[in-house]
């Protein structure tokens, strides 16, 4: 794991972290639609470029997911990142990034809607990771001025999405040097198969972030994961903080996590 990769104590958030500022740079957030063979029909996801997009300029990327009653939007409407991404580069606290939030429910029809539990839509997450490394992550260098090789690509989620980071991006190390899971969900598989070579994933690691409220009724995942990262000396950063599972952790946690990454 990178061995500059920083002591961490945890902090709260200041106040305003997450409200809109006056008189700063902001980011564009808008909305792509590219074709995905792993679905068979053209998918929408939204594209955050940051204060002072240039063509000319190379990007990091970050893939942020939404949790299993969401869509692309749900970052959009309830965490409001763009805000608290324009206010991180405001105190010069990141690095350039570009930051996608796909739908992670990889199925024709992929709204939020119905039985958010039904077999097929839970099977549809399982499906996005070959939507998202063979169509998203194609279509966004295709279409966007980034960088292509793993230290410069990051994957991140809260919930349903904090699991499908873990899964995706831990075996796929060849991809993402960089992995975030906010309160991660019991579709997190279990860690003898999120790592089954600790020392590995350890060694080509340069960040694991794992969090979660203490009040969170799902934190027995993040729990046993962060006892298997512990037993076999995986560095990572461990964020307990209180709360529960809802969206003050969540903002928290990107606040947190996108100012550590590239």
């Amino acid at each position: 794991m990178n061995d500059s990769i920083p002591d961490y104590t945890m902090q709260t958030a200041p106040a305003g972290y997450d409200k809109e500022r006056e008189g700063i740079a902001r980011g564009i957030i808008h909305t792509v639609e590219y074709p995905s063979r792993a679905v068979g029909n053209t998918r929408k996801a939204m594209v955050y470029t940051p204060p002072g997009y240039s063509a000319e300029q190379k990007y990091s990327v970050l893939y942020l997911l939404h949790g299993i009653g969401g869509d692309e939007t749900e970052w959009y409407n309830h965490g409001k990142p763009q805000i608290i991404l324009d206010n991180l580069y405001a105190d010069q606290m990141l690095k350039p990034m570009i930051v996608v939030l796909p739908n992670g429910r990889a199925m024709l029809n992929d709204r939020a809607e119905g039985d958010h539990f039904a077999p097929d839509k839970v099977q549809a997450f399982e499906t996005f990771e070959s939507d998202l490394l063979h169509d998203l992550i194609p279509y966004i260098e295709a279409n966007y001025p980034v960088r292509t090789d793993r230290m410069h690509r990051a994957i991140a989620g809260l919930s349903m999405g904090g699991g499908q980071s873990l899964n995706i991006g831990l075996n796929h190390l060849d991809r993402f040097a960089w992995i975030g899971a906010f309160s991660p969900a019991p579709n997190t598989k279990l860690p003898e198969l999120l790592l089954p070579e600790p020392q590995k994933a350890a060694e080509l690691l340069s960040l694991l972030w794992l969090s979660c409220g203490d009040l969170d009724n799902l934190k027995n995942v993040s729990d046993r994961t962060h006892a298997y990262l512990s037993q076999h000396s995986v560095p990572h950063l461990w964020v307990e903080e209180n709360g529960d599972h809802d969206w003050p952790v969540w903002k928290n946690g990107l606040y947190q996590f996108s100012k550590l990454i590239f």
